[in-house]
């Protein structure tokens, strides 16, 4: 058995809820019958997307950390591509913790350009 981590967009406009529903039966089919086990699984909420997706503008993402042999992920990764309120899905290999999303703010703050770099060099200079 090997650690994922799966990373959902959900359409925002689908009722938590349904989300929760959904979920439980992706996690029974990763996890179910004993062929694996969930190990955490986070909602992040409703953020903007970088870019439109089918023409939404905004996504509900949740995390989920599991543990499962590779052959079942086909079956896994297919029924999540039939569902049409899941907008984009992401499966890695997991490295550890969740991690936690950041806001907008902070990940503004700690970006900073080549341009930006250059001038503060300048000003130390002066």
């Amino acid at each position: 058995m090997r650690d994922y981590e799966i990373v959902y967009i959900f359409d925002s406009a689908v009722d938590r809820s349904v989300i929760d529903q959904k979920l439980e039966r992706f996690n029974q089919l990763v996890a179910g019958d004993g062929k694996g086990e969930i190990i955490a699984l986070e909602h992040w909420g409703k953020r903007q997307l970088a870019y439109p997706i089918r023409k939404h503008d905004n996504g509900y993402y949740v995390v989920v950390q599991f543990r499962t042999a590779p052959e079942h992920l086909p079956e896994f990764e297919r029924a999540i591509k039939l569902d049409e309120a899941v907008l984009r899905h992401l499966v890695v290999l997991s490295e550890g913790e969740l991690p936690t999303p950041r806001s907008a703010v902070e990940a503004r703050s700690d970006f900073r350009s080549a341009d930006d770099e250059e001038e503060l060099d300048e000003d130390e200079e002066d």
